[in-house]
């Protein structure tokens, strides 16, 4: 049967060759059966600007989406909070369409949004400012000035500061807020919601204005990995484990 493929946090890095290997399996095994791949968001550790493209682990990841496009398979890519600065260069290279968030599809005639997830978790105050100071195009713009080097340091402050922060959070503000899922679904006419971002795989029902709404939340490739499979019939999660 047709269907589409859906993963996200990979937070792929040198330093994890397991995930790696997990990821190179899944996509030489498993994903050249589907009409499409979404990766939507955090697909690296951390993405410091397409110039740093050369560095081999990137294009040997480049170099596995690029095959899996060539067998048929259309790969469509959204940023996450760790790799927004994945651009042009990129995407040429992996063969990979880049999509907006949040992006409504119509996935085999059910209208379905897709999301990183990030949006979603309204009450980290301190989160959705930094995120709407890193996505502004004028801080890009300077950041991205910088040499590649003194961008790899910064990021490296940022995400021990990001982790301290974390540490000293309640975990509830890290998860999706109920009426901000809610706005979602109603301002984009009741579909379902595919997203990442909170490592808190699941199916979840929403009743919003008389619909019945389901949202799935992807899994994290920290420990394991995983995927959404959805064609006609509906969508169900696999998961994927680290060979011994």
């Amino acid at each position: 049967m047709p269907h589409s493929l859906f993963i996200s946090d990979l937070h792929l890095c040198p330093t994890r060759p397991a995930i790696n290997a997990l990821f190179g399996r899944f996509i030489q095994d498993t994903a050249p059966h589907a009409e499409a791949l979404y990766i939507l968001g955090d697909f690296f550790e951390y993405w410091a600007g397409d110039d740093d493209l050369a560095e081999p682990f990137h294009t040997a990841i480049t170099h596995q989406l690029d095959a899996l496009a060539k067998t048929g398979t259309r790969i469509y890519l959204m940023h996450g909070n760790r790799d927004f600065l994945i651009s042009k260069d990129f995407l040429r290279a992996a063969s990979a369409t880049l999509l907006p968030d949040p992006t409504l599809i119509n996935l085999y005639g059910q209208p379905t949004l897709l999301m990183h997830g990030d949006t979603l978790c309204s009450d980290d105050v301190a989160y959705q400012n930094f995120r709407g100071q890193v996505r502004s195009p004028e801080w890009q713009h300077a950041f991205l000035a910088t040499p590649l080097p003194a961008r790899k340091a910064q990021i490296e402050v940022l995400r021990k500061q990001s982790a301290q922060a974390k540490s000293t959070k309640p975990a509830e503000i890290m998860d999706t807020n109920a009426d901000t899922v809610t706005a979602a679904l109603r301002a984009h006419g009741y579909p379902r919601i595919i997203h990442g971002h909170t490592h808190r795989p699941a199916r979840h029902v929403h009743e919003v204005d008389g619909k019945v709404c389901e949202r799935w939340v992807l899994p994290d490739w920290y420990e394991t990995g995983g995927y959404l499979r959805c064609d006609a019939a509906g969508c169900e999660t696999h998961s994927l484990e680290i060979s011994a």
